[in-house]
């Protein structure tokens, strides 16, 4: 069976509570869970960026939901960020943690009501969470989601840079617009996280074969390093980890004039390994109550996630 058959079931058990129930419950499932996900409660997952900070590393935390169709979720998902990050700067976690925000679970696919767009309810909410970043001494990143939104991120993102210049953003070198997004953003002050991305695209738009998805993110990685900006090197490729390192010191980058991202739980020992090397290595951390959801979804979105989920069970480094 093609990997690319199971997406429609594993989308059919994310929206069955009866199996989160079991997951959750199973003492072998429930510990996969919590090697990726750390918890439901802000408190879980600030003690994990504790943790991850005392052993060198940085944070970016993502309080999980997204394809909010509902007011009231938006803003309580704003709030729980501004909890967050309230007690990020209150345990003094600021300096080496930061979140991602999925613009479409603080409203941006909320139809317009009264004349206000989605769109408008997610800059509104995306000013509020930066605002109490900055106060906590840290920043945001808005992440990618699904093509169809890539336009109106970039969009909130040049409107948040006006006020807050530090919000990082996010591109997907599958996308084959990616190469001249980067060069748009590869100035300096600009940060800028590079992923091959999760999402199942058609081929109007995406490389469809990992070998020309590698490629596009070497090329991508060569516009960032050689740039102006703070390029965020998002991969658990070995492969494409060693060649970020060859490209970084043949465009004279200083370690910390970039870094490398990870997901929690995904080669944790290599996480280590860089930061023991000197390099800035971040760990993406998502929480909360949606965490079925998440990992059903990244599994479903691209046939990969469910090889590299299970790879990191079997060799966690």
């Amino acid at each position: 069976m093609r990997m690319s058959l199971l997406r429609q079931p594993i989308l059919v058990l994310a929206r069955s509570t009866k199996v989160k129930e079991l997951i959750s419950t199973l003492p072998v499932s429930s510990g996969v869970v919590a090697s990726y996900v750390p918890g439901e409660t802000t408190e879980a997952a600030v003690r994990a960026t504790a943790d991850l900070v005392a052993d060198g590393l940085a944070v970016t935390l993502d309080f999980l939901g997204e394809d909010t169709t509902d007011q009231a979720q938006a803003d309580r998902t704003v709030a729980a960020y501004v909890e967050l990050l309230e007690q990020l700067s209150t345990r003094g976690l600021g300096r080496r943690a930061e979140v991602s925000v999925k613009l479409s679970a603080i409203g941006q696919a909320l139809p317009t009501r009264d004349g206000v767009t989605g769109q408008a309810v997610a800059l509104a909410g995306a000013r509020t969470i930066c605002l109490a970043a900055r106060n906590a001494g840290t920043s945001v990143t808005l992440d990618m989601e699904d093509h169809t939104t890539t336009d109106r991120t970039l969009e909130i993102l040049r409107e948040l840079r006006k006020d807050f210049p530090e919000t990082g953003a996010v591109l997907q070198a599958a996308l084959l617009r990616t190469e001249d997004d980067c060069r748009a953003l590869a100035h300096e002050g600009s940060r800028v996280r590079l992923c091959k991305g999760a999402y199942l695209e058609p081929a109007d738009v995406a490389h469809q074969e990992r070998a020309e998805i590698d490629k596009a993110y070497v090329r991508c990685l060569k516009i960032l390093l050689a740039g102006q900006g703070y390029p965020m090197i998002a991969t658990h490729d070995p492969r494409m980890v060693q060649i970020a390192s060859s490209l970084a010191s043949r465009y004279g980058r200083a370690q910390g004039t970039y870094e490398f991202q990870m997901l929690y739980g995904i080669r944790p020992a290599e996480q280590r390994r860089l930061a023991a090397a000197g390099e800035t290595m971040r760990v993406y951390v998502p929480y909360g109550a949606e965490w079925y959801g998440y990992l059903m979804r990244r599994m479903a979105e691209k046939p990969g996630n469910v090889s590299l989920f299970l790879r990191s069970l079997v060799r966690k480094k």
